[in-house]
């Protein structure tokens, strides 16, 4: 058992399994392709399938050696549950879940570490990202009242309704086509909409939305300063042990020589 766990942990062992995500996020691909799948189609089943089976393999593996500590580590359940999907049967109940055979390629998160800390930042800032998002949603749902109450009989297709008008709105904080494609029909029947108009995007896009890259910035820089923090404990650590040796080193050199003398 301890050897498959040195085979499991072992870097070569990661690279290998790496390298199959790769490869299996192009086989899956190619299969979206009708001239590929008339050239190739039998082989790359054949590929997709020896894929998944090394895939299942691998965490059953994982399962024999860790055991209970398996459902420790949350990645360990992610990778159980993107494989998982994989062997759903493709039946006409559970076609639309085959199609998320591509969420295998998620598992490289799992595979390289710089992904890992991104992800980590990320659920870190998860706290955060709610208080703006209820503020975010404080501002929508007034803005969104005070555009179906002021355009909403003029303009019933994008304020008739607190929805739409929602919907709207979130299309002028997004910048898509907001000027020409909302904004100015708007201002040819009330010239004074771009007082409305111009905070409502100030306060969305350039303030709150501009929190949100704030506080995920934060998470990250946290998650990489404990990641760093770790590494030194971890080092200093190991020079904690070199020193302890050399200490004992010392002192049997020393009592050699206190043996010979005598």
């Amino acid at each position: 058992m301890q050897s498959l766990k040195t085979l499991l942990e072992s870097r070569k062992f990661e690279t290998a399994i790496t390298a199959l995500i790769i490869v299996n996020a192009i086989t899956l691909g190619l299969e979206t392709s009708q001239r590929a799948m008339e050239a190739f189609g039998p082989l790359l089943m054949v590929i997709d399938k020896v894929i998944l089976a090394i895939f299942v393999a691998e965490l059953a593996a994982k399962i024999f050696v860790y055991r209970g500590r398996f459902f420790n580590d949350p990645w360990r359940i992610f990778d159980l549950f993107v494989v998982g999907i994989a062997l759903v049967p493709a039946t006409a109940n559970f076609s639309v879940l085959r199609a998320l055979r591509i969420l295998r390629v998620l598992r490289l998160v799992s595979m390289v570490p710089s992904l890992k800390r991104v992800v980590g930042g990320l659920v870190a800032a998860l706290p955060g990202m709610g208080s703006i998002m209820l503020l975010l949603s404080l501002v929508y749902y007034v803005f969104a009242v005070m555009a179906t109450k002021m355009f909403g009989p003029s303009f019933p297709d994008w304020f008739g309704t607190i929805g739409r008008s929602g919907y709207s709105l979130f299309q002028i904080m997004t910048l898509e086509s907001w000027s020409m494609g909302i904004v100015r029909p708007v201002m040819e029947v009330f010239p004074w909409a771009w007082l409305f108009f111009i905070p409502f995007i100030v306060c969305t896009t350039f303030t709150v939305l501009n929190l949100f890259i704030g506080i995920i910035v934060s998470a990250m820089q946290e998650e990489h300063d404990a990641a760093a923090t770790a590494e030194r404990s971890a080092l200093q650590h190991e020079q904690e042990l070199i020193l302890t040796e050399i200490r004992a080193l010392r002192e049997e050199v020393k009592a050699l020589r206190v043996e010979e003398r005598s």
